[in-house]
């Protein structure tokens, strides 16, 4: 009933069991002073504030009202920043600094209080033109993502939606901490309430929803401007996580055009550590060129995803070639892995040459040389098998020749 806008999160959702109403200037816990918005996602809003008592600026993520989404979250976060053995993957998670309940008008809502990011890597790349990271940038953040991968596995949890908006840049505190408010406003910007409309045009009298709302503010860079000094990520966002050994999930939650191919031909297979390999290696891929795996995201549907899976990495299992509906095969392939009409497809190397190789070519900055490039088609081959039981693990990743050459020296400078 409330008209739209642009890059705020849907304000019908301010409604019992949805998001908590918040304005820039609010107090929460009478410690943390609201002064702007950081970002929002489904399950979530995220705002800047600045903690009177420690005298730094953290994030807090208000969760929606209480279910089993936040209360999952704040568990798996308790166990993943236990660290025992204080091993630096570990710090490559999201750090929760304080948590909280905010009771309100819809409902009772779990809080977590982080150190504030630059953005998403997502954001970066978004903002950028040309869009690629520096190549010993890329790698450095590329390993980043493999160790906190590893790490959450370590743990015994199945991250469950790796994408690069859940990739977080770090912002150190020194950047930010020694700003007041008015600083931080006029280094980066002020916020601009927006007025909440209903379509109707009655006025908004509902507790449950804020008089205003907010765009998020921009701490980020330029991927193409990220310095090597500064390619720190965290692994944020572990609302879909879950632990293989306790609870059987059958539905992938990640976005299509990243779901491993075992979600659709393996309905009734429970899916485990395997399932977030797939994702990684997308999202290793899309940071280290300019663009998705994806040939094609626009309209995606699943039976685009999985032409696009078979023109890169060849033939399916041939009992899920079997079962996959003949109509909807035979638009795109005579048979198993051989493209219809004419068709050309876009295979692994293709992909390879024309997102991460020539793009850097025609800029005339560093790119991969041949060993590198062979090093890291074989990790992506050995992480992209239609097979989940064939799938490299995370900590078959972390010793492969691509990463201990290439990617780990970057992250270690």
């Amino acid at each position: 009933i409330y008209e739209y806008v642009h890059k705020v999160e849907y304000v019908d959702r301010y409604c019992p069991g949805g998001y908590h109403p918040i304005e820039v200037g609010d107090k929460l816990q009478k410690r943390y002073s609201i002064v702007d918005k950081l970002g929002h996602g489904g399950y979530s809003t995220i705002w800047l504030a600045r903690d009177e008592k420690l005298g730094k600026y953290v994030a807090v993520k208000v969760q929606v009202a209480e279910g089993d989404h936040s209360s999952k979250e704040g568990h798996v976060l308790r166990r993943l920043s236990e660290n025992p053995a204080k091993e630096f993957s570990g710090h490559l998670i999201t750090p929760v600094l304080d948590q909280f309940h905010l009771a309100g008008p819809n409902g009772n809502h779990s809080c977590f209080v982080t150190m504030p990011a630059r953005s998403s890597v997502a954001e970066s790349i978004g903002s950028s033109s040309p869009s690629s990271f520096q190549i010993h940038v890329a790698r450095a953040l590329a390993a980043q993502l493999i160790m906190a991968t590893a790490y959450v596995h370590r743990s015994g949890f199945v991250h469950g939606d790796i994408h690069l908006g859940n990739i977080l840049l770090q912002l150190p505190g020194s950047e930010l901490d020694h700003l007041s408010i008015p600083q931080v406003y006029e280094k980066y910007h002020q916020p601009e309430p927006i007025s909440v409309v209903r379509t109707d045009k009655q006025p908004v009298t509902s507790p449950s929803v804020p008089k205003t709302v907010y765009r998020p503010n921009w701490l980020g860079k330029p991927s193409n401007e990220l310095l090597l000094s500064e390619a720190k990520l965290w692994l944020t966002d572990f609302g879909t996580a879950f632990d293989p050994s306790q609870e059987t999930r059958l539905h992938s939650l990640t976005h299509l055009e990243n779901r491993p191919p075992e979600a659709r031909f393996e309905p009734a297979k429970p899916l485990t550590f395997s399932s977030d390999i797939w994702s990684l290696a997308l999202m290793v891929f899309e940071m280290m060129g300019s663009g998705p795996f994806m040939s094609s995201f626009f309209f995606v549907n699943q039976n685009k995803v999985t032409t696009d899976h078979i023109d890169a990495l060849g033939p399916l299992p041939q009992e899920w070639w079997d079962e996959w509906e003949w109509e909807a095969k035979t638009k795109y392939f005579t048979q198993n892995g051989q493209p219809s009409g004419g068709r050309e497809g876009w295979t692994l190397k293709m992909r390879f040459d024309f997102s991460i190789q020539e793009p850097r070519e025609r800029e005339g900055t560093p790119h991969m040389d041949d060993d590198e490039s062979r090093a890291f088609l074989e990790m992506m081959e050995g992480m992209l098998r239609f097979r989940p039981e064939e799938r490299m693990t995370s900590e078959q990743v972390l010793r492969s020749e691509w990463v201990t050459k290439w990617a780990l020296p970057a992250a270690e400078e």
